[in-house]
């Protein structure tokens, strides 16, 4: 009876040890059928918008035979200019000064040593402004309180703009797509996003459209016309995936 006992609980342990060794060769093969595999896809996408921020850059250029003269009355133009960008701008107008110059004139005449002969002041600031429709507004109202160079006129695209974001998440979303779409040629899936690179541009458009009105009615003067044009976002996404098959 004892051997019996004895044979019998032998033979289960045995049959124990035999099937954990299955479990485990089963197990093992399992994982030797599966593998992981990493690619690199990307992703672009293009947005045309309207351009929600104006950059003017202008400046106060004075001229005096005495070096105090030119910066003096540069002073007293720069900032009636300023005043008068703040009053028509709209609200939260931006103005900076980005380049201030006092320099000598010289007479090179008469093959002589150079002479001074006067003096240029000139204060150039950058106005930034979000209120579209007054761009030409603000252009003549510098203009009539001292400002005799106007620089450059551009549109831009803030950096806090949802279309940046609706750019990047539709350049992501096809590089996302070219994933799943190799991950099911391979017969696997797309495990996880190892890597993330992404970079964007603004661009203008050759398609200007015409501000509605350079004609301000209430004072019977033209106001400079400016043509607004469409940016174009191009963003561009690379990931790295890996894919389990």
């Amino acid at each position: 009876m004892q051997r019996k006992l004895l044979h019998s609980s032998v033979t289960g342990s045995t049959l124990l040890i035999c099937l954990c060794l299955l479990l485990f060769v089963v197990s093992g093969c399992a994982k030797k059928s599966s593998h992981t595999t990493k690619v690199t896809v990307g992703g672009e996408a293009i947005t045309r918008v309207e351009p929600d921020a104006a950059v003017l850059v202008m400046s106060v250029v004075t001229q005096s035979s005495q070096a105090l003269n030119a910066q003096q009355e540069n002073a007293r133009k720069s900032e009636s200019v300023a005043n008068a960008v703040k009053n028509t701008g709209g609200a939260n107008v931006e103005i900076k000064t980005s380049d201030y110059m006092l320099q000598p004139q010289y007479d090179y005449r008469d093959n002589k040593l150079p002479k001074i002969v006067g003096y240029n002041a000139r204060n150039t600031v950058i106005v930034t402004m979000g209120d579209l429709k007054n761009v030409g507004a603000v252009i003549d109202a510098a203009s009539g309180a001292g400002a005799n160079s106007i620089d450059s006129v551009s549109f831009i695209l803030r950096q806090t703009s949802p279309a940046r974001g609706q750019a990047l998440a539709e350049a992501t979303q096809q590089a996302m797509n070219k994933a799943q779409s190799i991950a099911q040629a391979l017969g696997g899936r797309v495990v996880r996003v190892v890597e993330e690179s992404e970079g964007s541009t603004v661009g203008g458009s050759p398609e200007m459209a015409n501000e509605a009105s350079s004609m301000d009615m209430r004072a019977g003067k033209v106001i400079t016309p400016i043509a607004l044009g469409q940016l174009s976002i191009k963003s561009n996404v690379q990931l790295i995936v890996e894919i389990e098959s």
